[in-house]
């Protein structure tokens, strides 16, 4: 997959099929559109092009709003978008001023002069433009115009997967981890770097890789103990994690920090990625770091049970 930051330096590819939107998750249902213009430009002999936007264009709109968490940073949607198979991703800049482009210009300078599409396919009620006024029917209703082919994946086809990044962030906030999953047919992912911390879990026989998550849009799942599995150094571990406050050693910041099952070694400095599997519990106060070992030790049983 070819990367382009902006459209200055896109080339003309042979009959370009093309889908564009923020794909944030990359869930079944974007999978469903990604999958079609695979086909279409199969059938075609053609490239697949996706148009994607970054920053989320609702962080630029609206950010003094509820702030909106992400189901995936860009270098995670970039990864999940060549493992399917996309042979162009261009990311447009978000910026206030590209806000206020038209749809028709959106489609002419972009759409048309910019990429050449062959052929546009778009997923239910999907919009865009200036006040997100450009339709499937806008499109439908001018196709004549702009010398593209037309298809939108169906109310139907989308209703039968039932799928959302708005529903895929509501079950993660709920730690409804199985639903979440469901969702994005595969497992939620976690990316960052792990750093020193207090060493508490060391001293109790749980050491623990205290990860730093770069990215403060990411959107982390509710607070408690998860059971997990870690990738470091292209090696996968059974683990668990806990998100949380840590109330029992009267922490005051919210800290991600996993537990490998049958690791040794160092894990400062490492990147690790964390794939969410099951929710255990809540995160809870413990009369005493005796109480709390007895806990973790039953948290543990249970998370090698499920894994």
């Amino acid at each position: 997959m070819k990367i382009y930051e902006g459209l200055n330096d896109f080339p003309k590819v042979p009959n370009p099929v093309v889908t564009s939107g923020t794909f944030d998750g990359v869930h079944l249902g974007h999978q469903k559109i990604l999958e079609r213009i695979r086909q279409i430009a199969r059938s075609i002999g053609g490239e697949t092009v996706l148009i994607t936007f970054w920053p989320h264009p609702r962080l630029v709109l609206y950010p003094h709003e509820h702030k909106l968490r992400l189901l995936s940073t860009f270098e995670e949607k970039t990864k999940l978008l060549r493992q399917f198979g996309i042979d162009h991703l261009i990311t447009i800049p978000f910026t206030k001023e590209f806000s206020q482009l038209t749809s028709q210009e959106f489609i002419e300078q972009i759409l048309m002069e910019k990429i050449g599409t062959k052929k546009l396919v778009i997923g239910y009620d999907h919009r865009f433009g200036k006040n997100r006024e450009g339709s499937f029917e806008y499109l439908q209703a001018h196709s004549y115009e702009y010398g593209f082919d037309l298809e939108e994946i169906s109310r139907q086809d989308v209703d039968e997967i039932g799928v959302s990044s708005t529903k895929i962030r509501f079950a993660l906030e709920k730690g409804d981890i199985e639903t979440a999953n469901s969702y994005l047919g595969r497992p939620y992912e976690l990316n960052g770097l792990v750093i020193k911390g207090q060493q508490i879990g060391r001293s109790i026989g749980f050491p623990t890789a205290n990860i730093h998550i770069p990215n403060d849009y990411k959107l982390i799942p509710k607070d408690g103990v998860y059971a997990v599995e870690a990738c470091v150094d292209g090696l996968m571990y059974k683990a668990m994690l806990n998100i949380g406050n840590r109330p029992t050693v009267d922490g005051t910041k919210k800290t991600v920090e996993a537990h490998l099952f049958d690791f040794q070694g160092n894990l400062y400095d490492k990147q690790i990625t964390i794939f969410l599997k099951a929710f255990l519990r809540d995160e809870q106060k413990f009369e005493n770091l005796d109480a709390l070992k007895l806990q973790l030790q039953k948290d543990q049983k249970r998370a090698k049970s499920l894994l």
